[in-house]
């Protein structure tokens, strides 16, 4: 959930004042998810924090997921899901589903569009009568043009 970092841009320092508490869940937090240091996790977490006020913007473009968990015998919801993506095609890039058992289905769409947008989308899909759970995982990401060959036009000899 990182953003973009330049590498050319350097680092500054920063000191910060917690309480005891705080920090004691810090440095357990730094041990149990193996972060290099203490200004790794901080920098994740506001991070974190920095994507999230983007998405709540909703005016920058992100990238991310979508995951639902839904039941699929329940009547017309894949349909109805299938033409929410169709009609928001421009943000739907992708999407995988894969069977868990006979009747629920996880299938994981992958979106890139300004943040509100993207979430409007994901409350259409999560709201759905059948859908039993899911999450937008949002990104300040862009994924890259696709670049297509460019046909040549073939000449006719004269």
């Amino acid at each position: 959930m990182a953003l973009p970092i330049d590498p050319k841009a350097g680092v500054s320092r920063i000191s910060v004042s917690l309480p005891a508490a705080l920090l004691e869940d810090l440095d357990a937090m730094v041990a149990q998810r193996g972060y290099g240091s203490r200004s790794q996790a901080v920098a994740d977490v506001i991070n974190a924090q920095i994507v999230e006020s983007r998405r709540q913007l909703g005016d920058d473009v992100m990238v991310g997921t979508l995951t639902l968990h839904y039941d699929r015998s329940v009547p017309g919801l894949q349909g109805k899901l299938a033409d929410l993506q169709y009609s928001h095609i421009d943000e739907v890039i992708s999407s995988l589903h894969v069977h868990l058992s006979e009747n629920q289905v996880m299938e994981v769409v992958l979106v890139q569009g300004a943040g509100g947008r993207l979430q409007d989308i994901a409350n259409q899909m999560l709201t759905r009568r059948g859908v039993i759970g899911g999450r937008l995982q949002l990104h300040a990401a862009l994924i890259p043009p696709i670049q297509l060959p460019v046909k040549k036009a073939r000449h006719a000899a004269a």
